[in-house]
């Protein structure tokens, strides 16, 4: 059974995961988990009900969870501050650098793909879950595992726009794949939380350390 805290860095509030044997002495795989638009806020508890931690809390992973809780509207209005927690995260001595992985879901899943993008040589594999992103910057993600879920009959951001992130990371050499969830709407979160497989596919990988940014838009007569 996985054990949650309430723990503070700066400015964010956030829900610290742990297995039941942790230790501070040793080094552990560790998730950063990105919520969806109706965990943000300033009620800690809000985020202690979200859906991740009730399908998570019986996992038997040796795997600690880091999840901040976005104090604005959207996390891109504080992505500079999401990329410092991060920072945060796999500078802390009982973090293995070099399995640090990135999950998130609706409005989180749109912040794992640009958060992934923006630091693609931190992350060893990412599971972005309903969401979407800058498809023409997705060569970024070229040496990152990507695992997206979407449900086919979501309203509110269509299946569509996981599909496009997926299809250009692959386009651009890597190694992304997308599970459609047949009959799901918005919540394919779910799907994604109660799979062991994700899990394990998650925790197989390490950072690849061949994994550079591009910088193939670094021409603005064609790109502005």
């Amino acid at each position: 059974m996985m054990k949650t805290e309430k723990q503070k860095f700066k400015n964010f509030n956030y829900i610290f995961q742990t297995p039941d044997n942790y230790c501070a002495h040793k080094k552990y795989p560790a998730i950063i988990f990105l919520h969806g638009a109706g965990s943000r806020g300033n009620d800690i508890d809000t985020l202690r009900g979200n859906p991740y931690f009730a399908e998570t809390k019986k996992n038997e992973y040796n795997v600690i969870t880091f999840a901040p809780q976005c104090f604005a509207d959207t996390w891109f209005d504080i992505l500079e501050q999401l990329k410092e927690f991060t920072d945060y995260v796999i500078n802390e001595d009982f973090v293995d650098k070099d399995r640090v992985y990135l999950m998130g879901a609706s409005m989180g899943g749109y912040a794992t793909w640009q958060l992934a993008m923006s630091m693609p040589n931190v992350f060893a594999a990412i599971v972005p879950i309903c969401g979407g992103g800058m498809y023409w910057n997705a060569d970024r993600l070229k040496a990152v595992p990507v695992w997206a879920f979407h449900g086919s009959e979501d309203p509110v951001v269509y299946p569509e726009e996981s599909k496009k992130m997926v299809d250009a990371v692959n386009k651009n050499g890597g190694n992304a794949k997308l599970t459609i969830c047949e009959g799901v709407g918005h919540n394919s979160w779910l799907n994604a939380y109660r799979s062991k497989e994700v899990f394990q596919w998650m925790l197989s990988h390490e950072k690849n350390s061949l994994n550079e940014s591009s910088n193939r838009f670094d021409d603005q007569n064609i790109y502005g």
